[in-house]
Order: C-alpha cells, then sequence, then structure tokens
C-alpha cells in the first residue's frame, strides 16, 4: 500500500517537468513572433502543439496517479 502511495507521488511530478515545458514553448514561440512576425501563424501553429503534448505527459502522469491510488 505504501508503494503505490510512493509512486502515485512520483507520477504527480510529471507536471513540472510539463510544467517547464510549456514554459519553454511559450517563451520559444513569443521570441520567435517577436523576430519573425510575418510567419506568426505557423508559429503559433506549433507552439500550441509543444503546449499540449507536453500537456499531455502531465495528463498521462495525473491518470497514472489515479490509478494507483484506487489500487492502495
Amino acid at each position: 500500500m505504501n508503494a503505490a502511495l510512493i509512486g502515485a507521488g512520483i507520477a504527480v511530478l510529471s507536471s513540472i517537468g510539463a510544467a517547464i515545458g510549456i514554459g519553454l514553448a511559450a517563451s520559444g514561440g513569443t521570441q520567435a513572433i517577436a523576430r519573425q512576425p510575418e510567419k506568426e501563424k505557423s508559429i503559433r501553429m506549433i507552439t500550441f502543439l509543444g503546449i499540449v503534448l507536453a500537456e499531455a505527459c502531465a495528463i498521462y502522469g495525473l491518470l497514472i496517479a489515479f490509478i494507483l491510488l484506487s489500487r492502495a
């Protein structure tokens, strides 16, 4: 039981990596748009794609934590 709780806590830590990834994607997208405003549409699309992928990793970590907590 204790191992499942520890595993759930570690799984939730994936949200820290997702937050860092989202921050880096948003920062990079903003800098790229500032340098090349004429490419704003394509840069914005790629930036949102990076943000979505980082957020998906956080959701998977949360899902794993819930699964482990339901077994505990």
